[in-house]
């Protein structure tokens, strides 16, 4: 799979699971889904952020690679 393949991937993934969350914020609202939250969700999505721009980049790497080969 290609990169920008795993990519969507990743970011389909995450909308999906930021969906479920809201819907799972409308039946847990007590201090423990706030930590879980701030404990885990927001650094996994500020961690996607980065991770995409990386992708992208290792994307743009790995086409020059390809192309000063041929």
């Amino acid at each position: 799979m290609s990169m920008a393949g795993s990519k969507s991937r990743l970011i389909g993934a995450t909308k999906e699971l930021s969906l479920k969350w809201e819907w799972t914020k409308d039946h847990w609202r007590d201090q423990k889904a706030m930590e879980f939250e701030h404990r885990f969700l927001q650094e996994l999505f500020a961690g996607l952020d980065k991770t995409v721009i990386i992708v992208d980049k290792l994307d743009e790497l790995v086409k020059k690679v390809r192309n000063d080969c041929e």
